[in-house]
């Protein structure tokens, strides 16, 4: 976050002003790209090739760094500053004077600029090229406070079976880490060296301990690594950590976002496995720079196209719905490739503050849901204490992910997701207030040992009015036929979308058989649900 600074310089006898912008610099494009792509170890880690390798995820352009000439370049321009950085979709974030920007369009290697404050952007297809871009052994853990919060997804189940996340590479990115290196309820965490690694992008330093403004990514972290002997164990406590702090709390602006998205590129380099993510945005201090309700829509915001990225590489992103209520998700929480996450009070019952999902999103959200109200968190000062917020059914349900994850290490991020989608407990029937429902993590295990996926959701089922049909894998070419009991087929329509709506509302009250008809990844496939109309 930045404080805009205004500078009103009177020109002529006009009362003409310039003033600082922020803005996104797209460059056309970089340098030595099959070089890098031929020689990965240049540009990321042993275990980062190793982990793309292993799960088929290619090394292409988008891994291969900003072209050092072209940062050069436009960090030596007077008055103007670069905060950020985006490999991934080839920019900077900069900050100078309105008329400086434009003149930055006059350079050969500049694509493009997108400013932070919407007013000053022409309009823009959010399709552009710019845009485009899973014999058991049984033994007791005493959980203490954090008793419910655990045995509510059935993690116990898996704890129970040794799988505490060991193995797993996880980064959390948040807002302050206050005392994590000194805290007695962290020291199995540290005494393990799961600490890994730790970076402020808002104060560009390693030391991340260093800020004392904020303790939100103490608590968050808390719920996953946290240990006190027969007091309180978090989700996933042998998992090793990246800790990354992104959010500035003394303002609101884009530039979060920036930092957001370098933070995930250089976890991707790391070889992370899971990122957890209790931060989000829509609006700003300037009005200008917000996002409206329809650029929540899985693919415009500038965090959220980063963490499409991440998705395509193989990352799996779990991320806070919001505190919103009926003012909707947050981004990037809105991306079909994030599994974004509600709250519930410890009863499982829908926590009143928890974002809810639209039509305006292509997938269901949120996607599943976990204890946010009166959560069990440690404060900095060693307490247990009760939190509320998405901010920790988030990292709660990514360490249960973690441990997911380490019983089933070559299952991609896309089927994980997958597995807790269908093993929850209203994957037949989801809605906007609890996605898929509340994750069994035995139930996923199970499943994951068939990895009996279903490609297709359909609800609200039983209907009255309408039916949602979404594909999990984004297939986007299917032909839907619904018969009567009696096998005749009453209503046949081809799509051409991955999500799509269909009226029930001619439909006589009854069941029905809808049959779905699709190629994935070469294999002609069908599926038959049962529809109630009511």
């Amino acid at each position: 976050m930045r404080y805009i600074i205004i500078y009103i310089v009177f020109l002529y006898s006009n009362s003409i002003f310039c003033q600082q912008e922020y803005a996104w610099v797209y460059f056309k494009d970089k340098k030595n790209v099959e070089y890098f792509i031929n020689n990965p170890e240049l540009i990321l880690t042993e275990l980062s090739i190793s982990k793309k390798q292993s799960k088929g995820i290619p090394i292409d352009y988008k891994d291969v760094p900003i072209n050092t000439n072209y940062l050069e370049t436009i960090d030596s321009i007077d008055n103007l500053s670069i905060l950020a950085k985006s490999k991934w979709l080839n920019c900077i974030y900069v900050v100078a004077d309105l008329d400086l920007l434009y003149e930055l369009t006059d350079l050969s290697f500049v694509n493009n600029i997108i400013f932070a404050n919407k007013s000053l952007n022409p309009n823009r297809n959010k399709n552009s090229e710019t845009f485009n871009d899973y014999t058991l052994l049984q033994k007791s853990i005493d959980y203490g406070s954090s008793t419910n919060q655990i045995e509510m997804l059935n993690l116990d189940f898996l704890h129970d079976n040794e799988f505490t996340g060991d193995g797993i590479n996880m980064a959390v990115i948040d807002a302050g880490f206050v005392n994590v290196n000194s805290m007695s309820s962290f020291s199995r965490l540290r005494d393990s060296g799961g600490i890994l690694y730790t970076y402020d992008f808002v104060l560009d330093t390693e030391n991340i301990y260093e800020y004392q403004g904020n303790s939100h990514g103490t608590k968050v972290l808390s719920t996953i690594a946290g240990f006190v002997e027969d007091e309180y164990y978090g989700t996933a406590p042998d998992a090793s950590f990246y800790l990354f702090r992104t959010e500035d709390v003394s303002s609101e602006t884009p530039v979060e976002e920036c930092y957001w998205v370098e933070a995930v590129e250089v976890a991707d380099s790391l070889g992370v496995d899971i990122i957890n993510t209790s931060l989000g945005y829509k609006g700003y201090d300037n009005p200008n720079y917000s996002h409206s309700q329809f650029d929540i829509d899985g693919y415009t915001t500038f965090i959220t196209r980063g963490a499409n990225i991440a998705n395509s590489k193989g990352i799996l992103l779990v991320n806070s719905a919001g505190n919103s209520s009926t003012n909707g998700i947050i981004a990037p929480a809105d991306s079909q490739g994030v599994l974004s996450i509600g709250a519930v009070d410890s009863e499982g019952i829908y926590a009143s503050f928890s974002s809810q999902g639209s039509d305006i999103q292509p997938s269901v959200k949120p996607d599943i849901v976990a204890q946010g109200y009166q959560s069990k968190v440690i404060n900095i000062y060693d307490q247990i204490v009760s939190n509320s917020g998405t901010s920790f059914s988030s990292p709660i349900m990514a360490g249960a992910i973690a441990c997911f994850m380490q019983a089933y290490p070559r299952l991609s991020s896309n089927e994980i997701m997958n597995l807790i989608r269908e093993s929850s407990s209203q994957f037949n029937s989801p809605d906007y207030l609890l996605g898929y429902g509340i994750p069994n993590l035995y139930t996923a295990y199970d499943l994951a040992l068939n990895l009996t996926l279903n490609d297709f959701v359909v609800f609200p089922n039983p209907t009255v009015d309408y039916l949602n049909i979404i594909s999990q894998w984004n297939v986007s070419n299917y032909l839907l036929d619904i018969f009567d009991m009696n096998g005749k087929l009453i209503h046949s329509r081809y799509f051409s979308n991955p999500r799509s709506k269909i009226s029930t509302y001619e439909f006589s009250k009854g069941i029905y058989l809808m049959k779905i008809s699709y190629t994935i990844k070469g294999e002609n496939k069908s599926i038959i649900k049962k529809i109630i109309k009511k």
